[in-house]
C-alpha cells in the first residue's frame, strides 16, 4: 500500500458542517463517525459531536476533520493552509468559487509571477486555501 499524506483538521464545534460543505464543493464520498457511535465520550453533549470525518474526492483528494472534545484544548491557528495544484484548471477554478461562497477570497486567482495561475481564499470554516493552476489563465482545463 502507498503512503499518503492528509490534512487533518480540528474544530471545536463545526467538523460536520465543515465537511459537508467541502463535500458540496469537491463531491465524493463522506463518511462521518461520531463520539457517540464509537463509544469514545461519556459527555452526552458530545455524542453527536465527530471523532472522525474523512471526505474522499473523485479527484483523488483526501481530507480529514474533527471535532475537539471540550476536555482537551483547541487552539485554531493560521499556521497552515490547504494547498490546490494542478493542470485542470475548470476543476480548480470551480473549487476556488465553491470555497469562497461565505469565505473571504485574499487573493484572486490571476496570473502569478511564476507563470501559473494562482489564488487564496479563507473558507466560512476559517481554512486558508492555496489554488494553483499549472500553466497560468491559458492552461488547458
Amino acid at each position: 500500500m502507498t503512503s499518503r499524506l492528509n490534512p487533518y483538521i480540528s474544530f471545536r464545534d463545526t467538523a460536520r458542517q465543515a465537511l459537508e460543505f467541502w463535500h458540496s464543493v469537491f463531491g465524493g464520498d463522506l463518511r462521518i463517525g461520531t463520539f457517540g457511535e464509537m463509544g469514545a465520550s461519556d459527555d452526552p453533549a458530545e455524542a453527536d459531536k465527530v471523532m472522525h470525518g474523512q471526505l474522499e474526492t473523485p479527484n483523488g483528494y483526501v481530507l480529514m476533520a474533527s471535532d475537539t472534545p471540550a476536555s482537551m484544548p483547541h487552539t485554531p491557528g493560521n499556521n497552515v493552509s490547504v494547498s490546490l495544484s494542478g493542470g485542470d484548471g475548470d476543476d480548480l477554478r470551480r473549487f476556488f468559487a465553491g470555497l469562497s461562497e461565505g469565505g473571504r477570497v485574499l487573493e484572486p486567482l490571476t496570473k502569478a509571477p511564476w507563470g501559473d495561475e494562482f489564488g487564496m481564499v479563507t473558507d466560512r470554516f476559517g481554512i486558508t486555501w492555496l489554488v494553483n493552476i499549472a500553466g497560468g489563465a491559458d492552461a488547458q482545463g
